[in-house]
C-alpha cells in the first residue's frame, strides 16, 4: 500500500479545473442552435473569469456534430492563451485516433510557446465517432489507431529529432518536428471504464484521468487501483504518478434552482445524444439519483459540491479533479455563476481539507 500513502501525501498540489465541450443551446420555437460564433465569445470571458478566480485548468473537448461548438480544440486554446495568465490550458479530449500525431504535437508546442508554458494534452479515443469519417478513417482501426498514435506522440514529446515506423502512418526516419515547446508537454490519457485502456496509459508512465459521468464513483476504484499497480508494476516512479476525475458538475445557489434551471438543458442534451445511441429519454429521477451523494453528477449549492469532491479525492487519492460544466449549454449568465461560485467557494473549501 506504499503508493496510497505516497499519493496522499501529496494531495496539496490538488489541482479543480473546469471542462467544456462548447455545447450550444437549442431553440425549440425556431428549432435552430445558438451560433457558434456567439458561444466561442461566451467561452473566452467564461475562461478568463476562470483564470482571474485562480482555477487551476481549462480542458476543452473536440466534436464534430451541429451541437457543439468545439472542433478545433487548438484554435480555441491559442485564443484563450493570449487572454489568460496561469490557467492551464488543455485539450480533453484530442481524439487521437482520427489525428495525426506531429500536427498535435506542433499545435500544442505552439499553444506551450505562447502561453508560456501552459499547454497540455489530454488523449483518448474518443466516446463519438463522427471524426472517423470526416478525416478518412476507418472505424474498425478504432483501437490500433489510437495505440499506435499515442506511442508516436509520446516518442515526440521526448524525442527530436524522430525515427519512428508504424502500420497507419508514413515512416519518421531522423525527422525533426517544429517547433518544439521549452519542455515536455503534459500529456494525460483519458479514460472511461476498459482496463486496456488504463493498462496502456501505466505502461507509458502517463498520468490518467478517468471519466466518471454514471452510476457511482466508488465503482471505479478497482480500475484506479488497477492503474496505480500496473504503473509501479512497469518500473515508474511513484512520487511522479498522477491520476485525475472528470465529471459532469455544476454549481448554483442552491438545489431548487438547479433542478429548475439546469435539468431541461441538462435532460435535452443527455436525449440529443441518447437518440443515436438507442438511449431511454432521460428522466428526472435519473438526475435526481445522480445528484445524491453516493451519484456521479456533482452538481448542488457550493459546501454540498465541495464536500462531494472531497469524498472523491479521500476515495482515490487523486491528484486534479475537473469538473464539466456546460452540458446542455446553461445560459451565460449561469455559467459565470457557476465559475464565481467553484473559484470562491467550492474550491477554497476542498483546498483547505487537504492543507
Amino acid at each position: 500500500m506504499y503508493y496510497v500513502q505516497l499519493i496522499f501525501q501529496f494531495q496539496y498540489i490538488m489541482e479543480i479545473g473546469i471542462g467544456m465541450f462548447g455545447d450550444l443551446s437549442f431553440n425549440p420555437d425556431t428549432k435552430e442552435f445558438q451560433p457558434a460564433g456567439e458561444r466561442l465569445h461566451q467561452i473566452i470571458e467564461q475562461i478568463k473569469l476562470a483564470d482571474e478566480l485562480e482555477i487551476d485548468l481549462i480542458s476543452l473537448g473536440e466534436h464534430h456534430r451541429p451541437d457543439y461548438s468545439i472542433s478545433s480544440t487548438e484554435i480555441v486554446l491559442a485564443a484563450l492563451a493570449t487572454v489568460t495568465k496561469r490557467i492551464k490550458l488543455a485539450s480533453g479530449v484530442t481524439v487521437l485516433s482520427s489525428a495525426d500525431p506531429v500536427k498535435v504535437y506542433q499545435d500544442y508546442a505552439t499553444i506551450d510557446l505562447i502561453s508560456n508554458g501552459r499547454a497540455e494534452i489530454i488523449a483518448g479515443r474518443g466516446s463519438f465517432i463522427e471524426s472517423f469519417p470526416l478525416y478518412g478513417y476507418n472505424l474498425k482501426d478504432y483501437n490500433s489507431l489510437f495505440e499506435e498514435k499515442i506511442e508516436l506522440l509520446h516518442k515526440i514529446n521526448n524525442e527530436n529529432p524522430v525515427t519512428w515506423s508504424g502500420k497507419h502512418r508514413a515512416a519518421l526516419q531522423n525527422q525533426p518536428v517544429y517547433p518544439q515547446a521549452d519542455r515536455p508537454i503534459p500529456i494525460w490519457i483519458a479514460v472511461g471504464g476498459t482496463p486496456e485502456s488504463v493498462h496502456r496509459a501505466a505502461r507509458l508512465g502517463l498520468p490518467l484521468i478517468v471519466a466518471i459521468i454514471g452510476g457511482q464513483p466508488k465503482q471505479f476504484k478497482p480500475l484506479i487501483e488497477f492503474y496505480k499497480e500496473e504503473y509501479i508494476a512497469f518500473g515508474h516512479d511513484p512520487e511522479k504518478m498522477q491520476i485525475g476525475v472528470h465529471s459532469h458538475t455544476f454549481v448554483a445557489d442552491n438545489r431548487e434552482k438547479l433542478i429548475e434551471n439546469y435539468f431541461p438543458v441538462y435532460a435535452a442534451q443527455m436525449d440529443r445524444v441518447g437518440a443515436s445511441r438507442g438511449w431511454a429519454p432521460y428522466a428526472k429521477q435519473q438526475f435526481l439519483h445522480g445528484i445524491d451523494p453516493e451519484g456521479a453528477l456533482y452538481m448542488g449549492e457550493p459546501n454540498y459540491v465541495a464536500e462531494k469532491i472531497i469524498q472523491t479525492i479521500e476515495m482515490f487519492k487523486i491528484s486534479r479533479y475537473v469538473a464539466h460544466i456546460d452540458i446542455g449549454a446553461p445560459s451565460h449568465k449561469d455559467m459565470m455563476r457557476c465559475i464565481e461560485l467553484l473559484g470562491t467557494k467550492v474550491i477554497p473549501q476542498v483546498r483547505s481539507a487537504f492543507v
